[in-house]
């Protein structure tokens, strides 16, 4: 699954172990897997034993697994009916589908509508022709080539998220427009670490951070320093000697970051971004990086997505529309902006 993947350097100043009057001893430990939602995942946590934070981690691993599979855009798997059955029954046929990915198309619906169009999941049409180019010049430098604008327009006509017909009763998605694809790109990795970390809070962890490429959802505070989690914005200068931008503080928060430094190639010598602009149909120019701060992973993942592409007057009125939802902006000369309440969560 194709998807923003934004480095985010985790700073986590923690001791080995605690153990307080009363309680059991509780120590950290890590975990980390690559391959699923194309990227790693790094779980930091606290727990009694090594059995326990294992069982966290399996909870973690497998749940995540489920995500990735059926969410998939681009392979199938035995059994499971995931976007890609539904992508390949486009004006064919409905699809039944597990309820998790209907619980992500309504999600992602509404975030439409929340983002003014900004987030669209059925912009798969305009998104699979930059994929196609985007790998044919990264592989080829030297053939590299931008898709012609009438290539794009006459895919756009083909992105109307009200062609998306979800039956619940039945539960099943048709997509009524037979050139028209979905691309959760922008939502589902940050959609499913939310939910993860909810399942794996209610199996007992109390403290932890998860990082599923970037997508950062902080579970409560640092139990050993009952403050909150430190982690680190990249700065997306990497001449500039200093890898980490601003240190924020999450306790019980979730940290996106959108950017165009790491997912990206190459034309006549210029540089052209994963993040398409809905109404320019190329890829956005405002800005090199943008952060979102907020409690739903979901959520901060689209909006990281949305004010991207939209001018910083327009993204502030967007991000001050939601409750507590903060942003961060840094342009291409490295002025950065904050929303009214980010610096806030800046360590000093």
């Amino acid at each position: 699954m194709i998807k923003k993947i934004i480095s985010i350097i985790l700073l986590i100043l923690i001791l080995i172990s605690l153990t307080a009057c009363g309680e059991k001893e509780l120590t950290r430990y890590e975990s980390e897997f690559i391959m699923l939602f194309d990227t790693a995942t790094r779980i930091v946590g606290f727990a009694e034993s090594k059995e326990e934070f294992t069982e966290y981690s399996q909870i973690i691993y497998d749940n995540l697994k489920e995500y990735h599979q059926l969410y998939d855009i681009y392979n199938d798997y035995e059994g499971i009916n995931n976007i890609k059955t539904i992508n390949d029954n486009a004006g064919i046929k409905p699809v039944k589908v597990d309820k998790k990915i209907i619980d992500l198309l309504k999600f992602s619906k509404d975030l439409y509508e929340k983002t003014n169009g900004q987030t669209n999941i059925a912009f798969g049409a305009v998104l699979k022709i930059w994929h196609e180019y985007r790998t044919l010049g990264i592989e080829d430098p030297d053939n590299a080539a931008l898709p012609s604008e009438e290539e794009l327009r006459n895919a756009s006509a083909h992105t109307n998220i009200e062609d998306i017909i979800i039956d619940e009763e039945l539960s099943t998605v048709f997509l009524k427009d037979p050139m028209m694809s979905l691309d959760v790109g922008a939502v589902a990795k940050g959609y499913a670490t939310e939910q993860v970390s909810k399942t794996v809070r209610d199996s007992g962890m109390t403290s932890g951070l998860l990082s599923v490429g970037g997508n950062i959802r902080a579970i409560n505070n640092n139990v050993n320093t009952k403050e909150p989690w430190n982690v680190g914005i990249q700065n997306p200068d990497s001449g500039a000697g200093q890898s980490v931008l601003e240190i924020v503080k999450l306790d019980d928060k979730s940290l996106v970051t959108s950017g165009d430094y790491e997912r990206y190639y190459t034309v006549n010598g210029e540089k052209y971004n994963h993040i398409v602009d809905p109404d320019t149909l190329f890829p956005s120019k405002y800005f090199t990086s943008v952060s979102i701060i907020c409690e739903d992973s979901g959520i901060a993942d689209a909006l990281s997505t949305a004010v991207f592409s939209m001018p910083f007057e327009e993204g502030l009125e967007l991000i001050n529309s939601i409750p507590e939802t903060e942003a961060m902006w840094i342009y291409g000369d490295r002025t950065v902006k904050y929303s009214d309440n980010f610096e806030s969560f800046i360590k000093k």
